[in-house]
C-alpha cells in the first residue's frame, strides 16, 4: 500500500511540475516574442528613416520621389548637394532681402551618414532579418491635391517578412490585430494616398 502511494505521489509530483513548466512557458513565450519584435523593429525603422531621408533629399533635386532603390542607391553614391550660405542683398537699401550664395557642394553619402562609417549603402534596400533577403516594398507617384500634382512615396515591409524564425501563430495573430484596425500589418514610411512621409511607428 504504502509502496503504491510513493508511486502515485512521485507521479503527482512530475504532472505538478510539467504543469507549472507550462505555466511558466505560457508566460514567457509572449515576453521573448514581444522582446525579439522590438529589437527587430529598432533596426527596422532605422533603415526606413535612412530611406526617407535620402527620397527627401531625391526630391529636392528632381522634384519627385523614385520608385527605384538603384536610382536611390545611385543618387547616395554620387549625388551631390549645394552647400550656400545665406548673405544680405548688396542692393537691398531696406536690408530685408538676402542672397543664397552657393559655395561648394557635399556629397549625399557624407552629409547623411558621415556620422556612420559602417553604413553599408548597398544594404539600404533590404529588410533587416529577412531569409531569405528580400528588398522593402518601394512605390512613388503622384496624387492631386488642390488641383496640383503632389509627389509621395511609401516604402514598407510586412511583418512576415522581418519577424521570420518567431512564433508563426503569434506573427498572424499580430497581422490581424493590425487589419482589423484598417492598418498596414508590418512597418512602413510614407504613404500613396497621402502627402505624408510619416512613418506609422510614430503613431503606434
Amino acid at each position: 500500500m504504502n509502496k503504491n502511494l510513493t508511486i502515485i505521489n512521485i507521479v503527482l509530483a512530475i504532472v505538478a511540475v510539467f504543469l507549472t513548466y507550462l505555466v511558466i512557458d505560457s508566460i514567457r513565450q509572449p515576453v521573448v516574442f514581444d522582446n525579439n519584435k522590438k529589437e527587430r523593429e529598432v533596426k527596422i525603422v532605422q533603415s526606413l528613416k535612412d530611406i526617407r531621408s535620402t527620397q527627401g533629399l531625391f526630391k529636392e533635386n528632381y522634384n519627385r520621389y523614385t520608385a527605384n532603390f538603384d536610382s536611390l542607391i545611385e543618387f547616395i553614391r554620387v549625388g551631390e548637394l549645394p552647400v550656400v550660405n545665406i548673405v544680405p542683398d548688396p542692393n537691398d537699401t531696406t536690408f530685408t532681402k538676402t542672397i543664397n550664395d552657393t559655395v561648394g557642394y557635399v556629397k549625399v553619402l557624407d552629409s547623411l551618414f558621415k556620422d556612420r562609417p559602417n553604413f553599408n549603402v548597398n544594404e539600404l534596400r533590404y529588410v533587416p532579418f529577412s531569409d531569405p533577403k528580400q528588398e522593402f516594398e518601394i512605390q512613388a507617384g503622384y496624387i492631386m491635391r488642390g488641383g496640383m500634382n503632389v509627389p509621395v512615396f511609401e516604402v514598407k515591409t510586412h511583418y512576415k517578412t522581418y519577424l521570420i524564425g518567431l512564433d508563426e501563430q503569434r506573427i498572424r495573430n499580430e497581422a490581424k490585430q493590425r487589419e482589423d484596425l484598417n492598418k498596414y500589418p508590418g512597418l512602413k514610411v510614407g504613404s500613396m494616398t497621402e502627402p505624408s512621409t510619416d512613418g506609422n511607428w510614430e503613431n503606434l
